[in-house]
């Protein structure tokens, strides 16, 4: 694993470089603990930028990167046996040098002391202002003070460039070490959705299927969840972003599950939906073909040199035709999208990048234009209809069911990869794993 960090630190400084030669250094804070209530924190997660570049998870840190030396300088804690017997053992400076591959390391309190040395005859600095503010005036107070030193021999950073428009295009292109944890995180992810279809039945709580899907991300080595899983059944599948996960599910409902385990640091991000008796209804199972279909067609357009908005617009155009065939729309697909007849029934967009953040990093546009797609790139498909309890423009029916289908898809030169194809989404494969 540390041979991967390496490779990373050493592919942004290559990037580094060839956009500003050797006179640059970039600076990456760690993450920070976040309050809960009183004197309680939330379970601490490290910034994705900072562990790509390190492995490193412990907060209050700093990594600063110098092309001219290619040298990686991290500020850490120190050791402190006193708080370790409380919050459990740290790397140190020792640590951050043997463990985790830092040329030179100090504490953290030692930064502003050296931040002068290290922005020395650099021209640029690259660094995400306003996302830690008491960073940011460490790093304005170190160049001030180089500055003011006018008999010096040395300048100082006059450009600050968002790191992002490096880091981020290269976090969008997925390496085999990525994807290996990827696919892990798939696996898992995989018999959590299986093991909630075959437990659900009528009269359980949402609740306790999302507990099937924490006790499988755990069991299996997942630290966290990727995201804040969705557990809605009958009328709450029509809730694009229901969380409460707290209803008695009722006989002869959908359930409809989005939920993927991170594991080391790489999230996933699937939705299925079932029928928790076991057997679709004639509606849903109507309503479910039409998005599988869709689902299927935008995966097919997943491929190098597409767009994000090609794959939506197949998504769209197989919802149309799907709505058009059922009668719950009446006219010509073309003119229902140009008029954007679906979105009552599919309002959300199709897809979106996934890496160590669900909704991941990288531009969607270059230059103005939609972002062609490129081999290594990883995104979501999950077009979906949704039809609420309320909802005025079908019988009653069809109110009351909500279906998404989404899958992880790799994108390469021989066409889209569905990482999650294991999981069972066809109809009959479905029913079959929930009626064990």
């Amino acid at each position: 694993m540390r041979e991967n960090f390496r490779r990373r630190r050493e592919d942004l400084f290559d990037r580094m470089t060839q956009e500003r030669g050797e006179d640059a250094v970039a600076v990456v804070p760690a993450g920070q603990p976040q309050l809960r209530n009183n004197d309680t924190e939330h379970p601490f997660r490290q910034d994705s930028d900072f562990y790509y570049l390190t492995g490193f998870d412990e907060p209050d840190a700093v990594l600063v990167m110098a092309t001219r030396e290619r040298k990686t300088t991290m500020f850490v804690r120190p050791r402190d046996p006193e708080r370790e017997t409380w919050d459990g053992p740290r790397a140190g400076v020792e640590g951050a040098k043997s463990d985790y591959g830092a040329d030179e390391a100090f504490p953290l309190a030692e930064l502003d002391a050296h931040l002068i040395k290290l922005f020395q005859n650099q021209h640029r600095l690259y660094y995400r202002l306003g996302r830690n503010r008491t960073l940011d005036g460490r790093i304005f107070a170190a160049i001030e003070r180089g500055m003011m030193r006018g008999r010096s021999p040395f300048y100082f950073p006059s450009e600050i460039v968002d790191l992002a428009s490096l880091l981020h295009e290269q976090r969008l292109v997925k390496s085999e070490d990525d994807l290996a944890s990827m696919r892990k995180a798939l696996a898992i992810t995989g018999e959590a959705h299986v093991k909630a279809m075959a437990t659900a039945r009528p009269g359980m709580n949402e609740a306790e299927i999302e507990g099937v899907l924490l006790e499988t991300f755990r069991r299996r080595g997942a630290k966290r969840v990727a995201y804040q899983s969705i557990v809605g059944s009958g009328h709450n599948a029509a809730i694009l972003h229901y969380v409460a996960n707290d209803r008695v599910m009722q006989e002869g409902e959908l359930l409809l599950i989005d939920a993927g385990c991170e594991y080391e640091y790489f999230a996933s991000d699937v939705t299925r939906t079932f029928p928790i008796s076991g057997t679709f209804s004639r509606e849903q199972r109507a309503i479910y073909e039409v998005v599988l279909e869709a689902q299927l067609e935008a995966i097919s357009a997943c491929r190098v040199g597409a767009t994000v908005d090609d794959v939506h617009k197949k998504s769209v155009a197989g919802i149309t035709r799907g709505l058009v065939k059922l009668g719950l729309l009446s006219g010509e697909p073309e003119k229902l999208i140009e008029e954007e007849k679906h979105k009552p029934f599919f309002m959300h967009r199709t897809s979106h990048w996934l890496g160590m953040d669900v909704h991941d990093v990288g531009s969607y546009f270059v230059g103005g234009k939609p972002r062609p797609l490129a081999p290594g790139m990883v995104l979501t498909v999950e077009p979906g209809i949704y039809l609420s309890k309320d909802f005025a423009n079908v019988g009653p029916e069809w109110r009351s069911i909500g279906v998404r289908i989404e899958d992880d898809i790799l994108v390469t030169e021989n066409g889209p990869v569905v990482l999650s194809e294991a999981i069972p989404k066809m109809p009959e494969d479905v029913e079959r794993v929930c009626r064990g």
